[in-house]
């Protein structure tokens, strides 16, 4: 099944997007805010707690942009598998709005045994034309490679050789996709079990940005001293997938403003090669 011909550089229509507190409210549940104990995080799960503002989980950029997609070609899906994630914001993002959303392919490599396919989405205010956020995700398509195009460096991993300067562990719950996929996320990789098995997987997955947002949710909860909008920027390689139900461990490192992380499940990382960029 071959990817569409002249794939790089190709851009979608814009796509307009909308949410609402309800959205941002119901991501940060869905990434597991509050699960373990209700009466903390109330910055990110509630609108009407006394002396508290309802902020945005920083990663929320990733649901704002999903939906601007470039069509990849007749390829099958149930081979692919989403590699990388990284988010950058212009400032942070409000609890209400609009944006207008466009997506470019930056770059396809050749894997050999798939093909490793970069998009860049940038969200402004529908409005303003003001930039709000920009989200770049790179997908692995199985089967997809021995194109003959350019394979792409090896890029070593930033984690310091130290042990880390914070750990949280946080489980997920045995039905934290199907509570994920609420944010917007219908793949049935995640849902449905005869899809998970023809992607090689013996039961649905959970979402590598529901493992993303937990990890982001970390970054808050240590670096950021508990204010989301310190935030910045986020980037991170998945490298195993998460079976829901396990504890995820994030291991965070910090250098001035930048920060390292790792996150894993019983020793084996799930989330690897993580900066991140704060602010304040």
């Amino acid at each position: 099944m071959p990817l569409a011909p002249d794939l790089e550089g190709t851009q979608c229509e814009p796509v307009h997007v909308a949410w609402a507190r309800d959205d941002v409210l119901l991501y940060a549940v869905a990434v597991g805010a509050g699960g373990e104990d209700p009466t903390t995080e109330l910055t990110l799960t509630t609108e009407n707690t006394e002396g508290i503002r309802t902020a945005v989980l920083p990663s929320f950029a990733e649901v704002i942009t999903r939906n601007a997609r470039v069509e990849l070609g007749d390829v099958d899906h149930s081979r692919l598998v989403h590699a990388e994630q990284s988010f950058r914001l212009a400032g942070p993002l409000p609890v209400e709005g609009r944006a207008r959303v466009t997506a470019t392919v930056t770059e396809v490599l050749d894997k050999g045994s798939g093909a490793l396919i970069r998009t860049e989405a940038r969200a402004v205010d529908a409005e303003t034309g003001a930039p709000l956020a920009s989200t770049v995700r790179s997908v692995f398509l199985g089967g997809e490679g021995g194109f003959g195009g350019a394979r792409g460096a090896q890029v070593p991993t930033p984690v310091p050789g130290r042990a880390p300067d914070h750990e949280v562990t946080y489980r997920t719950g045995a039905a934290q996709a199907l509570l994920y996929r609420l944010t917007g996320d219908r793949n049935p990789l995640h849902s449905d079990p005869a899809f998970a098995a023809r992607g090689g997987f013996d039961r649905p997955i959970l979402h590598g940005m529901c493992t993303y947002g937990y990890t982001a949710r970390a970054l808050v909860a240590t670096v950021c001293e508990g204010e989301p909008g310190r935030l910045t920027a986020m980037n991170a390689r998945f490298t195993r997938p998460v079976v829901p139900g396990r504890a995820l461990t994030v291991s965070v490192w910090r250098d001035g403003d930048v920060v390292f992380f790792r996150t894993a499940v019983d020793g084996e990382v799930v989330l690897d090669r993580g900066t991140a960029e704060l602010t304040g």
